[in-house]
């Protein structure tokens, strides 16, 4: 037997042959097609073949560890992206920036960092084997600026397929906004406006995301940094109508998100539903109308009305006694902060440190805390003598309205009901969740350090993309980790506080699965303690110049997380560089 290999083909062919004696001539026959094989693995066997490689007793003979690297989080992740199909969705065929651009997705939700650090993880130094599955060794950095461009240039479409897949007619979607700070100023995305990460020193670019009712995202938008919360609705429902083909569609968002001009502008013309919330101050008028009558709640409860201002909606006025609890706790501070700063201001005018000109622009700077209103300071006519005291009833007045809050939606009672409207609201949680791990440790979407407007959302996209890829994996691996898996558990009805369930609480106290022992982990931690699974190559010393890919053994943990995924370890990949073992065919 031997193995012919031809390189005439785009793909290199390797079969296994063996000649043979018929009618007195010889003819040669195929065995097995090799191609599919490492080319590490080819070459031994034809070594063997040729009888060139001495015996090696793995028991007896010494064995070197040539190469390490962490394997088990990157086929972990992979496996997922092939189960969801991410390849196809990226583009439906294979090339080499669908493969640059999922390194870069698998990279950010791995340990998010730079494009030079997916560079270096790509290379000789990465420490894990994702370069040799996706066969991307030695990338330059300025390939994968060209498959975040190119990644740019396909975003309408992969969005159209995700909501293809996860939007259909007469469903919900989730809406809301968030801002992250930017690094530089050359950007036209990065202006200055209200920070959420409390960065008012930084520029910030503001997102849109756009979920599904599980949370599930489905596209993200980018906008300028000092566009307001409201102006961002109209791309929504475009990108809903026009993009997606979708006619009916219910938009959840918040009170600052679906104002009533937006809805007039923006949602009525099209024939979309939508369910939000109403301001204070429109509440408190309601409750002046006696549309709204607080003394009836005196639990949690909630309540459908109807508005004469609010013709041909529905009104759910719901009430959380904690909520009202907090919010007089809150006040009490800021009123009593408030009160220790006007005495020291007036200790200061009665000294004669500062005159009334400075104390009136003192006083003026106390508003921040949105307590002036709750003050009467008046300066006697006659001795100018300063004084300050609460309005109680104004106090009163804001105190009834404590726990209180009113759902606003178009859809009626047979789509969908009281309860299931409250339910709806509540998960734009799903939305702020989305937030945090975009933010945090988990995908860091910030700082942003790309200059160019089409790279800045080409990095927020790939974001979005790899939270894709997260927001399925802790659904997956919901048992292993600290979350609800059945969801949250409500005693006291639609509005009143989450419970954690029997299952969770177990988890909570005993920090292990319920009947298997696992340790219960984070998120990431989960993810490092897959990637303490190893890829190493083995070298036998009496076979020297070849190595043998092999896994390390799979923990209990380990196994459990790739039995939730359905999917097994990707097999260990050569580990040397690829062009030293074409050199030896």
């Amino acid at each position: 037997m031997h193995i012919t290999s031809s390189f005439t083909r785009p793909t290199p062919c390797h079969l296994l042959r063996e000649s043979y004696w018929e009618n007195g001539k010889v003819k040669k026959r195929t065995l097995a097609n090799l191609s599919n094989l490492p080319q590490h693995a080819i070459d031994l066997l034809r070594r063997a073949l040729r009888n060139e490689l001495p015996a090696a007793d793995p028991q007896t003979d010494p064995v070197r560890v040539r190469a390490s690297r962490q394997h088990g989080a990157v086929s972990a992740i992979l496996a997922l992206a092939g189960q969801l199909g991410l390849e196809r969705l990226l583009f439906h065929k294979p090339c080499p920036e669908r493969s640059r651009a999922l390194a870069l997705v698998v990279c950010r939700l791995l340990r998010p960092g730079s494009k030079l650090r997916v560079e270096r993880e790509l290379g000789p130094s990465g420490q894990t084997t994702l370069a040799a599955l996706l066969d991307l060794h030695d990338t330059p950095v300025d390939d994968l600026y060209d498959a975040l461009d190119w990644l740019a240039e396909r975003q309408p479409r992969i969005e159209r397929k995700l909501a293809k897949r996860h939007l259909e007619e007469d469903s919900l979607a989730l809406y809301d906004v968030s801002s992250s700070y930017f690094e530089g100023s050359r950007c036209p995305l990065a202006q200055r406006g209200y920070s959420r990460d409390h960065r008012a020193d930084r520029p910030q670019i503001v997102y849109g995301l756009l979920c599904n009712p599980e949370g599930c995202p489905v596209a993200v938008q980018c906008f300028a940094g000092n566009t307001a919360d409201p102006d961002t609705l109209a791309s929504q429902v475009t990108r809903l109508r026009d993009r997606f083909g979708l006619q009916r569609v219910a938009l959840v968002g918040d009170r600052g998100m679906i104002a009533h001009t937006r809805i007039k502008a923006d949602l009525e013309p099209v024939g979309f539903d939508w369910i939000t919330a109403l301001r204070n101050k429109t509440i408190r008028k309601l409750a002046d109308a006696n549309v709204i009558q607080p003394g009836l709640f005196d639990s949690y409860g909630f309540a459908s009305v109807t508005a004469p201002d609010f013709p041909g909606e529905r009104l759910l006025v719901c009430y959380n006694p904690l909520v009202a609890a907090e919010r007089r706790r809150k006040r009490e501070a800021l009123l009593e902060a408030t009160e220790s700063a006007v005495r020291e201001l007036a200790a200061a005018y009665a000294a004669g440190t500062v005159d009334r000109d400075e104390c009136n622009r003192r006083l003026g700077g106390l508003r921040r805390r949105k307590m002036g209103k709750h003050f009467r300071w008046t300066f006697d006519a006659e001795t100018e003598a300063f004084r300050a005291e609460r309005k109680a009833e104004s106090i009163a007045a804001e105190a009834r309205l404590d726990g209180l809050y009113v759902i606003r939606t178009s859809l009626t009672k047979e789509d969908l009901g009281d309860t299931e409207v409250i339910a709806a609201y509540k998960s734009l949680a799903r939305v702020e969740r989305a937030f945090r791990s975009l933010k945090t440790t988990v995908l860091q979407v910030r700082p942003i350090f790309h200059w160019k407007e089409k790279r800045v959302r080409a990095h927020v996209f790939l974001c979005m993309l790899a939270y894709y890829l997260e927001w399925h994996l802790r659904r997956r691996w919901a048992p292993l980790l600290f979350a609800e898996e059945d969801g949250p558990e409500r005693p006291q009805g639609p509005v009143g506080q989450p419970v954690r369930g029997a299952a969770a609480e177990s988890k909570e106290r005993k920090r292990q699965t319920p009947g298997e022992g696992l340790p219960v982990q984070s998120f990431t931690d989960l993810l490092g303690s897959l990637g303490a699974m190893a890829a190493v190559e083995l070298e036998y010393e009496q076979v020297p110049g070849y190595t043998v890919p092999s896994l390390s053994e799979l923990t209990p943990l380990q196994q459990r997380a790739f039995k939730l995924l359905k999917a097994e370890p990707h097999p260990a990949p050569a580990l040397s560089a690829a062009p030293e073992a074409r050199a030896g065919t």
